[in-house]
């Protein structure tokens, strides 16, 4: 059974990230779409393996994919990325700052806030081990937004 803060909570991180992406233009919206697909895509990937190796835990009892780390996959993944790429593609050193800067937030100050709100925790990942799992993703969607620039020119 979900609790209600989790529920609010799962809908917040689906809505405001992609609510934001209204005010992206319809140019990077385009541009970047393909890569935000990929990194969507890997994350569910992640999620599932890291979901059976048991990473974290959540409070609700009933470990469920579908309510516990999907709402992570398809909430902010996609629409950060897009905007990260939007800022930041092109510049290299200041794209790995920024994805640094916001991965070590989400794996040592915000995860630390879920497990306050009793929503999830880590498990059988310490901080640094959790940062690397978010971070190295950020060279692959770097790979695959450089890869579609060259193939659609």
């Amino acid at each position: 059974m979900i609790t209600r803060r989790h529920l609010l909570f799962n809908i917040a991180i689906i809505i405001f990230p992609w609510l934001t992406l209204l005010f992206i233009g319809k140019k990077s919206m385009k541009r970047y779409t393909p890569s935000g697909i990929f990194i969507v895509v890997l994350e569910l990937i992640n999620h599932i393996y890291g979901h059976r190796r048991n990473w974290w835990k959540t409070y609700d009892g009933h470990k469920s994919f579908f309510k516990d780390e999907l709402p992570f996959s398809v909430g902010p993944y996609m629409p950060l990325s897009m905007w990260i790429l939007k800022y930041s593609y092109g510049n290299f050193k200041k794209y790995v700052l920024i994805n640094i800067i916001s991965d070590g937030l989400f794996a040592f100050l915000f995860i630390n806030i879920l497990k306050k709100f009793r929503i999830i925790s880590l498990n059988g990942l310490t901080h640094f081990q959790f940062f690397v799992y978010l971070h190295y993703k950020a060279y692959l969607l770097y790979g695959v937004q450089y890869l579609y620039e060259k193939t659609r020119w």
